[in-house]
C-alpha cells in the first residue's frame, strides 16, 4: 500500500488505516474484539502494533477508522474485502489489491460462502471476494482471477496486475544471509486461527523429507514462540536451527528445499524452482503463481487509481475502457487517498 501511494503523491495526499468494521455491522465486530475472538488476528494485537509502528517510523498520516483527521476521501485502496468500512465503501470508489495467498476453503468458509453469510465468520481470508462490495479488484495472476471469480467476485471487476509484494522474486537472490543449502520450514499460525494441528507430527514429518541435510525453522510471527520453539527442541533432530524473525525470502533464496504449511512464501519458493511442499495442492499453486514482472505491480495499479480516480462510471465500464486501450495496436495499503 505504501509502495501505490508513493507513486500517487503528486496528486493525492495518502492517509492509512488499519482495516476496521464500520455502519451496521459495527457493534459484531466490538463483541468480537471484546470478546477476544479477532485477538489473533491482523485486526488487533501485535500485528496492528507492528503496523502501527510502520506508519510511524515512515511519518505516514495514520486515520485510523477515518476517525482522527475527519476527513472525506476520493479513493480507497484495500487488501482485504472481508473487513470493510461499508459506510466508506459505498459513497467512495473502491481499488481492492490482493495482499497475498487466501485460506483454504474449508467445510466451514464454504458453508458461510454457500449460505452468503459475514465472511468476518470464516476468520481468515478464505473468502476475501465474497463481499464483492469494491468497484475493481486487482489480483496476482490468472490463477487468482478465476480464484476470486469462484469466491464471488464478478469476472468483469477483475484485472491481473501482479502483487507488489510478489512479482519481483528472483532479486531475493542476493543476500547477506549466512547459512546456505538447509532445509527451510516456514510454519503457519493454524493454532492461533483456530485450525487444529498436530505440530509434533509435523515436525517429524519435516525431519524425514530433511533425511539428514541440515534443517531450519523459520516460525510464523502470530505463533506463540516459546511453545513453537519448545516443540521444536523436543521432536527435530539435534542443530536444528530455528528464527523467529529475519527475512524469510532470503531464507528460502539459501535454501535447498522449503516446507510449508498454508503460507504465501510458498510462491517464493516456486518461483525461484526450488523443490516445495504444501498443504495446498502444489499445481495448483503453480497455476495461481503471482505474475513476475520485474517489480511493475504497483506502478500498474496506481495507473490504475489515478485514470479511474478521474473516470465517470463503473469499475467494469473503466475497466473495458481500460483494457481496450492498454491492447489497442498504438499502445504495443488499507490506503486511503485525499485529493490535493
Amino acid at each position: 500500500m505504501h509502495q501505490i501511494a508513493q507513486l500517487l503523491e503528486d496528486e493525492f495526499e495518502p492517509y492509512f488505516s488499519q482495516l476496521y468494521y464500520d455502519g451496521w455491522q459495527r457493534p459484531f465486530y466490538r463483541f468480537l474484539l471484546w470478546t477476544g475472538g479477532l485477538d489473533r488476528t491482523i485486526v488487533t494485537g501485535k500485528i496492528k502494533a507492528k503496523a502501527d509502528k510502520y506508519l510511524a517510523e515512515h511519518g505516514l498520516n495514520n486515520d485510523f477508522e477515518a476517525r482522527v483527521f475527519g476527513n472525506t476521501y476520493d479513493l480507497i485502496v484495500c487488501c482485504s474485502d472481508v473487513i470493510v468500512p461499508w459506510p466508506l465503501v459505498r459513497t467512495t470508489k473502491t481499488v481492492f489489491v490482493q495482499e497475498g495467498m487466501t485460506d483454504p476453503l474449508n467445510w466451514w468458509s464454504r458453508l458461510v460462502r454457500q449460505l452468503n453469510w459475514m465472511p468476518i465468520l470464516a476468520i481468515g481470508t478464505a473468502l476475501n471476494g465474497l463481499a464483492n462490495c469494491c468497484d475493481i479488484y486487482c489480483v496476482a495472476s490468472e490463477g487468482y482471477r478465476e480464484h476470486f471469480n469462484y469466491v464471488g467476485v464478478d469476472r468483469d471487476k477483475l484485472i491481473v496486475t501482479g502483487i507488489p509484494n510478489f512479482d519481483h522474486i528472483e532479486r531475493v537472490r542476493h543476500n547477506d544471509f549466512p547459512h546456505r543449502d538447509y532445509v527451510l520450514v516456514a510454519t503457519s499460525d493454524l493454532r492461533e486461527t483456530f485450525t487444529p494441528e498436530n505440530r509434533p507430527k509435523f515436525i517429524r514429518e519435516c525431519a524425514r523429507i530433511a533425511a539428514g541435510r541440515p534443517l531450519v525453522f523459520k516460525l510464523h510471527p502470530n505463533e506463540e514462540l516459546p511453545r513453537a520453539e519448545n516443540e521444536i527442541k523436543q521432536h527435530a533432530p539435534p542443530g536444528t536451527l530455528v528464527f523467529t524473525d529475519g527475512n524469510t525470502d532470503h531464507l528460502i533464496a539459501n535454501s535447498a528445499e522449503l516446507i510449508t504449511q498454508y503460507s504465501t512464501v510458498v510462491y517464493v519458493g516456486l518461483a525461484l524452482g526450488k523443490p516445495v511442499h504444501s498443504y495446498f495442492d502444489v499445481e495448483d499453486l503453480k497455476r495461481k503463481l503471482p505474475w513476475q514482472n520485474s517489480g511493475t505491480s504497483s506502478r500498474r495499479i496506481a495507473a490504475i487509481c489515478r485514470a479511474f480516480s478521474r473516470f465517470e462510471g463503473s469499475g467494469p465500464a473503466f475497466l473495458r475502457q481500460y483494457e481496450a486501450e492498454a491492447f489497442a495496436p498504438a499502445e504495443t495499503t488499507a490506503a486511503s487517498l485525499k485529493m490535493h
